[in-house]
C-alpha cells in the first residue's frame, strides 16, 4: 500500500495506491487547501484518519527544493521534513521528491491521449527530455535518456534570470526590477507571474483598465485565474494582451529547458495553467518563440513539444519514487 502526495502551494492531492508492477490502482483520494493547514502532518493526518488504509510506503512531492530529505516549500509557509513525518505519523519511512521530478516520474503512466502536441518534432528521436510547468510558481525538471530508458532529476531552473526578448518584455523587467532585485522566470510565468503581466500593462498606461474589470478583480481570491478567464473569452483587451505576453514567455523559457538539457526525447509542459489555455498554446505565438533560438533554430524542430493534461501525473510520480526508493522497481524501468 502506497500513500502518494503532491503538496503545491495552492492545493494538495493525496492518494492510497495499490500497485502490481509499476501499475497503480488508486483507493482512496482527496484534495485539500494547502493554504487552510499550519502544516504538512495536519493534512496528511486528516486524510489517514478518514479511511481503514495503513501505509507501507509513503512519497510525497513537493514544490520546492528537496536537500537530504527536507524541504523549504517554495510557495507555502512549510518546512517539510522527512523523518518528523515518520517519527510523528507513524510511518517507517517517508520520501520527499521534488514536484517537478515527480511529474517526470508520472509521465511514464500517460497514454498518448492524456497529452496535447503542440510540436511533433522529427519522428523516431531519442534523447533527454524536460518538464517545464506553470503553475503557482514555476518548476523545471530533466529527464536523462540512459539509453534504455529515462531518470528524471530535479532542478530549479524556474528561479533563474528572466532574460526578456523584445523592448516591452525589457520594460516588464524594469517595472518589476523596482520591487525585487532578482526577477526571476518565475514572477513572469506563473499564476502571479500572469497578475504581474497584466499590472505592469495596467501601471505604465499600456492598455485601460475598464471599471467592471477592476471591480471584478478586487472581488477575487485569484486574481490571475480571472484574468486568464477573460483573455480566453475576449472579454478585456489588457487580459487578452498580459496572456499573449505569458504565452510568449512561456515558449521562451520552455526553448530554453529544451536547449539546456538537449530535449530530443520531449519538451513537456505541466502544471495547472497550461492545460486551461490550451486553444492559445496552438496558436502561433507559443511555437515562435519556442523555435526562436538563432542559429541552433534548426535543430529545436527536432524536439516534440506536449501539454499534460492530466492533473494526476506528479502523484503517479510520487508514488512510482516510493516503489524505486523501496527497490521494488529497477530505476532502469523507467521508460
Amino acid at each position: 500500500m502506497i500513500l502518494a502526495g503532491d503538496i503545491g502551494g495552492t492545493k494538495t492531492n493525496l492518494a492510497f495506491f495499490d500497485h502490481e508492477g509499476d501499475k497503480f490502482t488508486v483507493l482512496e483520494e482527496a484534495t485539500f487547501a494547502s493554504q487552510e493547514f499550519r502544516e504538512p502532518e495536519q493534512l496528511l493526518s486528516e486524510f489517514i484518519s478518514a479511511h481503514d488504509y495503513k501505509a507501507d510506503l509513503v512519497s510525497l512531492s513537493i514544490a520546492g527544493p528537496v536537500i537530504n530529505g527536507t524541504c523549504k516549500a517554495t510557495n507555502i509557509p512549510w518546512n517539510v521534513d522527512s523523518a518528523s513525518i515518520s517519527s510523528r505519523l507513524g510511518f517507517s519511512n517517508t520520501w520527499l521528491i521534488n514536484d517537478l521530478e515527480a511529474n517526470a516520474h508520472g509521465i511514464t503512466h500517460l497514454s498518448e491521449d492524456e497529452y496535447e502536441v503542440l510540436h511533433e518534432g522529427k519522428p523516431g528521436m531519442h534523447g533527454n527530455a524536460c518538464v517545464v510547468s506553470a503553475g503557482t510558481g514555476l518548476g523545471e525538471a530533466g529527464m536523462f535518456w540512459n539509453g534504455d530508458g529515462y531518470i528524471p532529476f530535479a532542478c530549479e531552473g524556474g528561479h533563474t534570470d528572466f532574460a526578456p526578448r523584445s523592448d516591452e518584455q525589457i520594460d516588464l523587467l524594469k517595472h518589476l526590477r523596482r520591487d525585487h532585485r532578482h526577477v526571476s522566470y518565475e514572477r513572469v510565468l506563473s499564476g502571479m507571474g500572469l497578475l504581474n503581466i497584466y499590472e505592469f500593462l495596467r501601471d505604465t498606461n499600456r492598455y485601460e483598465e475598464p471599471d467592471w474589470l477592476a471591480q471584478e478583480l478586487s472581488l477575487e481570491d485569484d486574481q490571475a485565474a480571472t484574468i486568464s478567464r477573460f483573455a480566453v473569452e475576449g472579454k478585456a483587451e489588457i487580459c487578452v494582451k498580459a496572456l499573449d505576453m505569458f504565452v510568449e514567455i512561456y515558449g521562451a523559457e520552455a526553448g530554453n529547458a529544451a536547449l539546456k538539457f538537449m530535449a530530443f526525447g520531449g519538451v513537456f509542459l505541466g502544471g495547472g495553467i497550461a492545460p486551461k489555455i490550451i486553444d492559445r498554446l496552438k496558436q502561433p505565438s507559443f511555437m515562435e518563440a519556442f523555435l526562436d533560438k538563432g542559429r541552433m533554430a534548426s535543430i529545436m524542430e527536432f524536439m516534440p513539444v506536449k501539454v499534460i493534461m492530466n492533473n494526476r501525473t506528479a502523484l503517479y510520480g510520487a508514488a512510482r519514487f516510493a516503489l524505486l526508493k523501496s527497490g521494488q522497481l529497477k530505476a532502469r524501468a523507467v521508460v
